[in-house]
């Protein structure tokens, strides 16, 4: 898999809300209620994350959620990062 340009990426990202192109990755961060609700969102992105054999790097505090996505393999963001990208927002909603 091949990685994106910066251009390409940029273009890409106008369409996702709240996501932005940070430190060679993809990245957004969500709020939720409580600490039990970011727990269940990861869950819920795991295994999906499982299924595409392509996992977020990321951090939780409390009810924060920090994702970064980039392709290892590509040393980069690929379209891959992006489809994973689009089932973490609908997961999220």
């Amino acid at each position: 898999m091949k990685a994106l340009s910066e251009k390409e990426i940029k273009a890409k990202l106008k369409e996702f809300e709240g996501w932005d192109y940070h430190e060679g990755a993809l990245h957004t961060i969500f709020e939720f209620e409580d600490f039990k609700e970011a727990f269940s969102a990861m869950t819920r992105i795991a295994f999906e994350a499982e299924k595409l054999q392509h996992h977020p790097e990321w951090s939780n505090v409390y009810n924060s959620l920090e994702i970064y996505l980039s392709t290892h393999d590509a040393d980069g963001v690929t379209e891959k990062d992006f489809e994973l990208a689009k089932i973490i927002d609908d997961l999220i909603g």
